[in-house]
């Protein structure tokens, strides 16, 4: 038997090396989608469940579709609820996402919904998680806890106000911070540059830092200059390409040299 290569570990070394660890969005419902990305080098694809149409269908294949182009599955469900986490987490992803943490509870209660009794209170009942039963739950239990990342994401000023305590919170394998919702928290919504912002990044990097914490952002790939403000900042990974992006920028570039001529 083979068992499914451990992604996470994988990434989890990376952080451990201070690797930069990089990753692409995923938008659109085609899993080729993600497997290009993965054919292409990406640790991981962004499979976005909390603003895209993606019905859990969906999501298993673009999870099935990272495993086929090498590359980590990591899924950001629409809300931190163990009823949207659960069915995600059977689908043996390599990572979740749990948005809007604000508070130490909430990033507690998000740890408990990913393991089972009795650290937490998640359902058992997994499906391609445990290889359809190629794995035995021996085998299965004694490597779930480190098959797959729990990434906590901080995009409101509350979560900021908090940090300290949210840091303390164990079972959490990094944050990753969502720019557009931050700074809309703080009057900046559509100007995650705006200058008032940069102490704000500089704080979360600091205190993530000194935790020993991984921590990553999540940007657009058509700002070079940001994109290397982040990585001078100190960031452990960085999701700075998505499908959507790369349709526009190629059809807008062609598009453009076409009618010049």
């Amino acid at each position: 038997m083979n068992p499914i290569q451990n992604k996470a570990n994988q990434i989890r070394q990376k952080f451990a090396n201070h690797e930069l660890v990089l990753g692409a969005h995923v938008f659109y419902n085609d899993p080729a989608i993600t497997e290009t990305f993965g054919y292409m080098g990406f640790d991981y694809v962004w499979i976005d469940g909390e603003h895209c149409a993606f019905d859990k269908q969906s999501l298993l294949a673009h999870v099935v579709g990272a495993y086929a182009g090498g590359t980590a599955s990591i899924v950001r469900v629409a809300w931190n609820d163990p009823v949207l986490i659960k069915p995600v987490l059977e689908m043996g992803i390599d990572g979740l996402i749990l948005p809007m943490i604000c508070t130490a509870e909430e990033a507690r209660a998000a740890v408990a919904a990913c393991s089972y009794p009795p650290r937490g209170v998640r359902g058992f009942g997994p499906r391609r998680a445990n290889q359809y039963g190629a794995l035995s739950n021996k085998e299965y239990l004694s490597g779930v806890d480190d098959s797959f990342l729990r990434i906590m994401q901080i995009e409101h000023r509350t979560a900021i106000e908090n940090l300290d305590e949210i840091l303390k919170v164990e079972g959490i394998d990094a944050f990753v911070i969502g720019p557009n919702d931050l700074s809309a928290s703080y009057g900046c919504l559509g100007n995650v540059t705006d200058p008032s912002m940069t102490k704000v990044y500089d704080l979360l990097a600091q205190k993530c830092k000194a935790a020993g914490m991984p921590f990553g952002v999540s940007l657009g790939p058509d700002n070079h200059a940001l994109i290397k403000e982040w990585i001078d900042r100190g960031v452990s990974m960085i999701s700075c390409q998505d499908d959507i992006s790369c349709i526009n920028q190629g059809s807008r570039s062609i598009t453009s040299f076409v009618r010049s001529l």
